[in-house]
């Protein structure tokens, strides 16, 4: 007798779920209907057994179901989802490129004058900084002149001593012509006077011409603006010693602007048959102003091997100012061709190749393509490709020949 069970109860069966390697529950279910119960005393009645056997019958599907699904709970493996590839692509048609070059430059006026003293001397006072707006005969700078009024002084000296010469030598004449007349002296000795009297005038236009130019060597130690126009730079201060000719400041006449650029050799021509130049500011890139070719150096840069160039600014307005950085585009149109994004091209044994779409299986297929001139983005196709066909243009490195593709649409700005 088993522990815990009383007299006249049947024997606990203990169920597992049984299976074969193949997880057939029909296998299972008869392993529990070969199970026998047996009692715990012998000689029980068939009346007993039958008993037993009928509380047994009637847990028998429960048990059943359990094994069923403890056997049979491993799924069946799906099969992969097919790999469909998102990708842009654009469809191929006939474009006119705008080709062009764009250069660097900054704004300049187009007459820019280097100021200098004409004579030398000790800056005394600086009266501009960077960027005064000046008119015409404003003082600049001024310079110690001491040195120049005394010698001012000096030659109006001069000039009087000789003026007081020149005076007693018409006298001496005057009378000596009279004595002539008279025939007191003799016609050599008259000559000799006139002679004086001549050179003493002389003097006196010599040393007036010398006064004068010493008043000018006064008045150029002021430096002044010859035009209206900005201070653009300035390279010196006061109490510096200055030699003659010293560049000191830079004045830009206001009025005309221009953008002066560097130009490779090898765009001489193409800037030359320029039909037309747009400039465009660094500090507003959305305003445009056409261009005009004014000057190109003949001779190129030591240093740079390029050549400079000045394009004028037509009609510019407030917002064009000296010094800033502007972008001048040389532009032209080509001839009508197909065309497809730099991002399409990929190479397949150094030779360049497009993925093209089929619209009906939406599959991809390499083509080789013959790619023309490159222009910014966009790449001109000589041959391989038909005008409506579509070819991919982004993720071209990710998909493989008869993949399948979902075409996504570039997001609307």
């Amino acid at each position: 007798m088993q522990p815990g069970i009383g007299p006249g109860q049947p024997k606990l069966i203990r169920l597992r779920p049984v299976c074969d390697p193949h997880h057939n529950p029909v296998t299972a279910a008869g392993v529990i209907r070969g199970c026998q119960c047996a009692t715990d005393r012998p000689g029980q009645t068939e009346s007993g057994a039958i008993s037993d056997n009928s509380k047994m019958n009637a847990f028998l599907p429960l048990t059943v179901l359990i094994i069923l699904l403890t056997a049979c709970g491993r799924d069946t493996p799906h099969a992969p989802p097919e790999d469909i590839r998102p990708v842009r692509a654009e469809q191929v048609g006939v474009r006119t490129a705008q080709l062009g070059t764009r250069y660097a430059g900054e704004v300049r006026a187009r007459y820019e004058t280097d100021l200098a003293f004409r004579v030398a001397g000790r800056v005394n006072t600086r009266k501009v900084e960077v960027g005064t707006l000046v008119k015409a005969g404003q003082v600049i700078a001024t310079l110690d002149q001491n040195d120049y009024a005394l010698a001012a002084r000096a030659a109006r000296a001069q000039l009087t001593a000789a003026e007081a010469d020149a005076r007693l030598a018409r006298q001496d004449l005057q009378r000596f012509t009279e004595l002539r007349a008279q025939n007191f002296i003799s016609q050599a000795e008259l000559d000799r006077r006139r002679t004086t009297a001549e050179a003493a005038e002389a003097q006196v236009r010599q040393l007036r011409a010398e006064a004068a130019r010493q008043d000018n060597q006064q008045a150029y130690t002021r430096l002044t603006a010859p035009h209206a126009g900005v201070v653009t730079a300035i390279s010196f201060e006061a109490g510096q010693v200055v030699a003659a000719g010293q560049p000191m400041a830079k004045l830009a006449r206001t009025g005309e602007l221009e953008v002066r650029i560097d130009v490779p050799e090898n765009a001489l021509d193409a800037l030359r048959a320029a039909q037309n130049l747009r400039i465009r500011l660094w500090s507003a890139p959305d305003r445009e102003y056409a261009g005009r070719l004014r000057e190109l150096s003949p001779v190129a840069d030591a240093a740079s091997r390029t050549y400079s160039a000045r394009v004028s600014v037509v009609h510019p307005d407030a917002a064009v100012k000296l010094g800033m950085t502007a972008t001048v585009e040389v532009g032209s149109e080509s001839a009508p061709n197909l065309s497809v994004a730099q991002t399409a091209l990929f190479r397949i044994n150094g030779k360049p190749q497009v993925w093209v779409v089929d619209r009906q299986t939406q599959k991809v297929a390499a083509r080789s393509v013959q790619v023309g001139e490159l222009n910014g983005d966009r790449a001109a196709i000589v041959s391989g490709l038909a005008a409506g066909e579509w070819v991919v243009t982004a993720g071209v490195h990710k998909i493989a020949p008869g993949q399948r593709v979902r075409l996504v649409q570039p997001s609307q700005p």
